[in-house]
């Protein structure tokens, strides 16, 4: 079985970066050092020309995932525009009182399954209480993958957790393991069967005009870098080859 590796981007300069490197899919974002937010117009708009297929995110601030009326509708229109863009999926999540917010999180997949948009359940799960338990709920709800780090600052940190959502789903959904990946580490993430990979594989930028920073115009951006694309789909590539699935 092949291993699907997703790049998270903010910018053109990474989504191509990502296509370069070999990445197979795209989470696209605006502000990734926030954890991701909804990508401006623009930026759907040109990631919907090129050939990668593009998933993206629906998150209308930065916080926690517990939204009210307006966000939510605000949520649904971001949905409509993506769909109406081309691109390939959403991405979005909803949590309440340390559980999935199962309610708002119908009312979203409704508006994409409206459209035949297949959606992720991003690592909102990893602020519920039990992210394994909640599983069942996204299986019931009708994503088709969700993204964790296992509860954990890192996906390595979270591998037990990892474990035991991989075998929760029993093949029902996808569990796509991300934070923290890279070449050095993933092999111990598809060793416990998780088959898709989400990164950034970025490096921090600085602003090099002093003046901009000091006047609030520019902080570190991460940019995706493709030689860190190319080493971590070449690790991958690596464990298949070394240890193929039965």
């Amino acid at each position: 079985m092949a291993r699907l590796l997703e790049i998270c981007v903010d910018s053109m300069a990474s989504l191509e970066a990502a296509r370069e490197g070999g990445a197979d899919r795209i989470e696209l974002c605006s502000a990734l050092s926030l954890g991701g937010l909804t990508p401006s117009p623009g930026l759907i708009a040109l990631a919907a020309e090129q050939p990668l297929p593009c998933r993206a995110m629906i998150r209308p601030r930065p916080g926690d995932f517990a939204y009210d009326d307006a966000e939510i509708a605000q949520m649904e229109r971001d949905i409509d525009y993506v769909a109406g863009a081309g691109l390939a999926g959403v991405v979005f999540g909803a949590t309440r009182g340390g559980a999935l917010d199962e309610k708002v999180l119908r009312r979203l997949l409704d508006r994409a399954a409206a459209h035949g948009l297949p959606a992720t359940l991003h690592r909102a799960i990893d602020t519920v209480r039990d992210p394994a338990a909640e599983i069942d709920t996204a299986i019931a709800l009708g994503f088709d993958r969700v993204l964790s780090s296992g509860g954990a600052p890192t996906a390595i940190e979270g591998m037990e957790t990892l474990r035991a959502m991989h075998a929760r789903a029993d093949g029902a959904i996808t569990v796509m393991a991300g934070s923290g990946i890279d070449a050095a580490n993933v092999g111990r993430l598809l060793a416990i069967g998780i088959d898709e990979i989400h990164a950034s594989c970025s490096r921090s930028c600085v602003a090099e005009d002093a003046k901009l920073v000091r006047l609030g115009f520019a902080a570190p951006i991460l940019l995706t870098q493709a030689d860190r694309v190319r080493a971590l789909r070449a690790a991958i590539v690596r464990e298949l080859e070394s240890s193929p699935r039965t």
